[in-house]
């Protein structure tokens, strides 16, 4: 009796483990699959982030080069002033001259000026569009991370047979599925706190 006592315990304590690595094993399928989608939206994140910062880069080297031209028109605006003011006794048709090409390297100041503030409007907001993109990112790669832990704690689990480690599994998995989640639909869920301790 005590040997058929001990079989029916043996085949109870195999099906449970069964049971137990039948939902291991349902639960890493579903976590790769999460991690993978995450995986493919956080590489279109990461495209939209680098041309994000090559459009900002170029706007504000363009930019740059605005403000150079602005700079040489006003300093050619300058010389002509000062040409005027230190020669009283130019000719009537030099003078006029040196007058309309005042007008005209002031004109040109004007014109970098407003160009300079419409590139500058866009190279700020690429730079914005950039520090949005790098939020969703961040959960990307929150998700990304804590799906790999569970896997982990889902293997080890099925080697000790330890349900705590279950537990931590489980949470893990819902802690980067909440991540995934908020990166999909756009969320402004960033635990800065995490990043930063790990940046």
């Amino acid at each position: 009796m005590a040997e058929v006592t001990e079989l029916v315990q043996e085949a109870v304590e195999h099906a449970r483990e069964s049971r137990l690595n039948s939902w291991i094993a349902l639960l890493v399928a579903i976590t790769a699959v999460m991690m993978a989608l995450c995986n493919i939206k956080d590489g279109n994140v990461v495209q939209a982030m680098s041309q994000a910062q090559a459009h900002s880069v170029d706007a504000w080297s363009y930019f740059q080069s605005k403000s150079t031209k602005q700079h040489l028109a006003e300093n050619m605006a300058d010389q002509m002033e000062v040409q005027l003011a230190i020669s009283p006794g130019l000719a009537p048709d030099l003078r006029g001259q040196l007058a309309t090409r005042l007008v005209k390297y002031r004109g040109q100041v004007s014109a970098y000026a407003a160009e300079k503030d419409s590139i500058q409007k866009q190279a700020v907001g690429f730079a914005a569009e950039y520090d949005r993109l790098n939020i969703h990112d961040d959960q990307f790669d929150m998700a990304d991370a804590t799906f790999s832990i569970s896997v982990a704690l889902y293997g080890i689990t099925a080697l000790t047979r330890r349900r705590w480690l279950l537990v931590m599994a489980l949470l893990a998995t819902l802690f980067g599925a909440f991540s995934g989640a908020c990166g999909f639909l756009g969320a402004s869920f960033h635990p800065s706190w995490l990043t930063g301790w790990l940046g």
